[in-house]
């Protein structure tokens, strides 16, 4: 495993936001959802694909605190322009649990 220093580690910016809508992703190659995610008013709402399928479904994930990267470049997945990476674990079957805070935090907090 790569060591990186903690000025690498403060150039990511993981911040809470609220899944405001969930939608399956129908020209995504694997089964996956858009979520429209609200960091509050300094970062506004992102779109994000998640290949998340496994574990939810779209009603579930509407109203859910998500840890994302709110900082990397916009990347093109099929037609949606995704703005953020919404992160999460495998599980021993390989569907994916999202990275959550256990209590409520404001919108846009950052992760220590």
């Amino acid at each position: 495993m790569e060591e990186i220093s903690f000025d690498d580690f403060l150039k990511i910016q993981l911040r809470v936001g609220r899944i405001v809508t969930a939608e399956i992703f129908k020209e995504a190659r694997k089964p996956a959802y858009i979520l429209h995610v609200d960091f509050g008013d300094e970062l506004g709402i992102k779109k994000s694909s998640a290949q998340i399928t496994g574990l939810y479904n779209t009603e579930g994930l509407v109203g859910k605190l998500v840890v994302a990267v709110v900082n990397f470049p916009n990347k093109q997945i099929g037609p949606l322009m995704s703005e953020c990476l919404v992160t999460g674990f495998h599980n021993e079957d390989g569907d994916v649990a999202l990275c959550v805070p256990d209590k409520d935090v404001p919108l846009g907090t950052r992760l220590l």
